[in-house]
């Protein structure tokens, strides 16, 4: 039985803190808030609930699997997790709309071909069939395995099987996600519909490599969830798994150094000078300088993404049959990925919002009364102002006609709110990894050149997202419990 110092209660160190516990071991989570679950928020005001991080969850297996191993209860018995359907109604800059069915290709296909004509469905179609090989292809490396010490065998390889495209007299296949769109899927929605995908993580569709397609083909083939009460549910949940598990809680403790001891991690100092010795130690990537990058240098802020969201309380009740999920595209393409990742990075004018609309009894006072969440793509460290916050409600108007004559009030979270809360810099929201781009989308391994010190959560392999964190605590908990020489699930 060794002794363990977590450090963060973020989704990743939670579960890694419950697999470790359950494997015989003395587990402490230290956190310097007074609350667990990391990005996995909430807000609560006047009767009106809303998630403050993510507002879904894709790949719940990932979950079920740690509530499975860790003890007898299921995930369905501890939150009420629910089916998205349809999966996402998309409004595009011709006004053109479409509703995606949840987990259903053929339905999609279908959807697609009535709304924007054929052979949208089929073009869309056979992308997802070329996209679920580089999932095949990928899905232990990146996902299921620790990451390989031969890392440049997956940033050199491009696992999507682009189709051969003759350009100026030569055959070419589409390197980037926006190469994809062009060549293959031809249509400048189908397009959209492809680099929203990249960009809800903040990723430049024109520099993203092709690989990504596993982006959407993870939402069509896995499906998308809420959890009922919210995505918070689910961090209490695990939460409340941990302590069932006997890991200790240590919160409003900062750690501000690893102790280290003839080459390895013995335990934490805390804020006030206390020492706490540990026989490992689980850090969250970036913590004291650890590299966030593969390469071993800290990202720097400037480039990276974060989120604008805005809470707002709306008098009237949800209309029936409205999607809980919409995505209002941006009316400027262009303008908005130079925004976002032109050299000088602002926040863009036209943004493409994401409007989140749960048929939640729990999110509101009354039936008389909707909690809808608007999201968008900003750069890390960017101040918001009131008119962007208005060119956001704006945009989410597109998608709910008369929105801004409903609002009771509004609530708005900035870079600054998620850096005050994570501790990234600038408020950063960290990518899944996606094979090939030189390895520029793979994250640090989750050992590191420090004995007995792992790493944890978005900012180290497997990367960003909330399936991934739960990713990343499998893969910490099982090199520490089976060391070097493990290899990932089976």
């Amino acid at each position: 039985m060794a002794g363990i110092a977590v450090i963060g209660a973020g989704m990743g160190a939670l579960t890694a803190a419950a697999r470790l516990a359950v494997a015989g071991h003395r587990v402490t989570v230290y956190e310097r808030t007074r609350t667990y679950g990391g990005a996995v928020g909430g807000f609560e005001r006047d009767g009106f609930g809303f998630d403050t991080g993510p507002g879904l969850l894709p790949l719940p297996a990932v979950y079920r699997d740690l509530f499975v191993k860790t003890g007898k209860e299921p995930l369905e018995a501890c939150v009420e997790l629910v089916q998205v359907d349809p999966s996402a109604r998309h409004v595009f800059a011709d006004g053109t709309e479409v509703a995606l069915p949840n987990a259903s290709r053929a339905g999609v296909v279908t959807a697609l071909d009535e709304a924007l004509g054929t052979p949208a469905g089929q073009r869309w179609g056979d992308f997802l069939v070329r996209a679920r090989e580089a999932w095949d292809r990928t899905r232990r490396p990146l996902l299921e395995e620790p990451l390989w010490d031969d890392w440049s065998v997956l940033a050199a390889r491009e696992p999507y099987p682009a189709v051969p495209h003759k350009r100026l007299l030569r055959t070419r296949r589409a390197a980037t996600l926006a190469e994809v769109g062009v060549w293959e899927l031809r249509d400048p929605r189908l397009t959209a519909l492809l680099e929203g995908h990249a960009l809800a993580y903040g990723l430049d569709p024109r520099t993203t490599p092709a690989s990504a397609a596993v982006l959407p083909y993870m939402e069509h083939a896995f499906g998308t969830w809420y959890v009922r009460g919210g995505m918070r549910e689910l961090a209490r949940a695990v939460h409340e798994r941990c302590l069932a598990r006997r890991v200790e809680f240590v919160f409003g403790a900062e750690v501000t150094r690893i102790l280290e001891k003839d080459g390895r991690a013995v335990g934490v100092e805390l804020a006030d000078g206390e020492a706490r010795e540990a026989d490992f130690v689980v850090a969250p990537g970036g913590f004291g300088g650890l590299p966030v990058r593969v390469d071993g240098e800290v990202a720097p802020q400037q480039g990276l993404p974060s989120r604008l969201t805005v809470l707002l309380a709306l008098r009237g009740a949800r209309p029936e049959g409205t999607a809980h999920r919409t995505v209002v595209h941006s009316v400027d393409r262009d303008g908005e990925l130079e925004s976002l990742f032109g050299v000088a990075p602002s926040v863009p004018g036209r943004p493409t919002v994401t409007v989140l609309r749960p048929d939640d009894p729990a999110l509101v006072p009354d039936g008389g009364h909707e909690a809808v969440t608007l999201g968008a793509v900003v750069p890390a460290g960017a101040e918001i102002h009131d008119e962007e916050v208005d060119a956001l409600v704006a945009a989410a108007e597109r998608a709910v006609p008369g929105l801004r004559d409903r609002v009771l009030w509004r609530e708005v979270r900035t870079p600054a709110d998620i850096a005050r809360e994570t501790g990234a810099a600038g408020g950063a929201v960290p990518a899944p990894a996606l094979a090939a781009a030189g390895g520029r989308l793979l994250h640090p391994a989750n050992s590191t050149g420090l004995q007995g010190l792992f790493t944890v959560g978005g900012w180290s392999h497997p990367g960003g997202g909330l399936p991934h964190a739960g990713m990343s605590g499998a893969l910490v908990s099982g090199l520490i419990v089976e060391g070097p020489q493990f290899r990932g699930s089976q």
